[in-house]
C-alpha cells in the first residue's frame, strides 16, 4: 500500500466514526458497535486500530470517550459534529462530500 492510499484510507475511516457517531442516538456508540458497523462499510478494523483512532480523535477534540466495565464509549464532540458536519476542518480527517 502507498502511504498516500493509506492516509486517504485513514481520513475517510476517521470522517466515517465521526459520521456515524453524528447519526446515533446521543451522539455516542460502544467500541463493538463501531467494529461492526465499520466493517458493513468497507473498513475492517481491529479493536486496537480502534482504539488508536478513538484515541486520535480524542486529543484532536473531536470525541470524548468512557470507559464502563472494560469497554470503551465515544461520544461526539460539538467540535466533532461540525467536522463531521464540514463546518471545521481537521488535518487528518477526510471532508465530507457536500450533498
Amino acid at each position: 500500500m502507498t502511504p498516500s492510499f493509506e492516509a486517504h484510507r485513514t481520513a475517510d475511516r476517521r470522517l466515517t466514526v465521526l459520521l456515524l457517531l453524528a447519526d446515533s442516538t446521543g451522539y455516542s456508540a460502544n467500541e463493538y458497535t463501531l467494529v461492526a458497523v465499520l466493517s458493513d462499510m468497507g473498513h475492517e478494523v481491529s479493536n486496537d486500530k480502534l482504539h488508536s483512532e478513538l484515541a486520535w480523535l480524542q486529543e484532536q477534540g473531536l470525541v470524548s470517550l468512557t470507559k464502563v466495565g472494560g469497554l470503551t464509549i465515544a461520544k461526539l464532540t460539538t467540535r466533532g459534529l461540525d467536522v463531521a458536519r464540514g463546518r471545521a476542518v481537521v488535518p487528518g480527517v477526510k471532508r465530507p462530500d457536500p450533498d
